[in-house]
């Protein structure tokens, strides 16, 4: 009976440690699956900075960094048709978000992270749609930046919607990974 509890304690220790990794790669399984009931107009919200926004919170600013570029080489290597890079933006927010101080009243924390993946989703989604056009200036089509627009301001309503349930479950189950891999 010993060494059941023991493996057992053991395999626990051991999922416990990598739940960080492990909601990791559901990223770019959720950005292939693209639920359509989950979008507004269209578009999805912006999954990778409800990953990156309680990381990067706990783990710093440098760790934010490299873990968006992680993010986006993978997101971009799903999308090998594409000629523009989710990278910039990715490493950009996750250098910000590293900044942030953890928050100890919830509700606050809870709308803060809102607010905070909307600003994110901004951001990411102005430096694609800057690549786009920067590519695409000699052709100078007005739709495209017209459209590019309701795509971002969509994304961010729908990021900002979501990442409170998100985000606010993610840093608990990091704190929680965390403090058992210091025991």
């Amino acid at each position: 009976m010993g060494a059941n509890f023991e493996k057992k304690y053991l395999m626990n220790k051991i999922f416990t440690n990598k739940l960080s990794i492990i909601s990791f790669i559901f990223i770019p399984i959720i950005f292939l699956w693209h639920p359509n009931w989950l979008g507004f107009l269209g578009v999805q919200p912006y999954w990778p900075l409800f990953w990156l926004l309680p990381w990067s919170m706990i783990n710093g600013s440098v760790n934010g960094l490299v873990f968006g570029l992680f993010l986006g080489l993978i997101l971009d290597s799903l999308t090998l048709d594409n000629n523009f890079s989710q990278i910039p933006g990715l490493m950009f927010c996750g250098f910000l978000f590293g900044r942030i101080k953890l928050n100890n009243d919830m509700l606050v924390g809870h709308f803060r992270h809102g607010l905070i993946c909307s600003f994110g989703s901004f951001l990411c989604g102005t430096f694609h749609l800057s690549q786009i056009l920067f590519k695409n200036f000699s052709e100078s089509y007005s739709l495209m930046f017209i459209s590019g627009i309701k795509n971002i301001l969509s994304e961010v309503f729908l990021t900002g919607l979501l990442a409170p349930f998100i985000c606010s479950q993610l840093l608990r189950m990091f704190k929680f990974s965390r403090i058992k891999l210091h025991e």
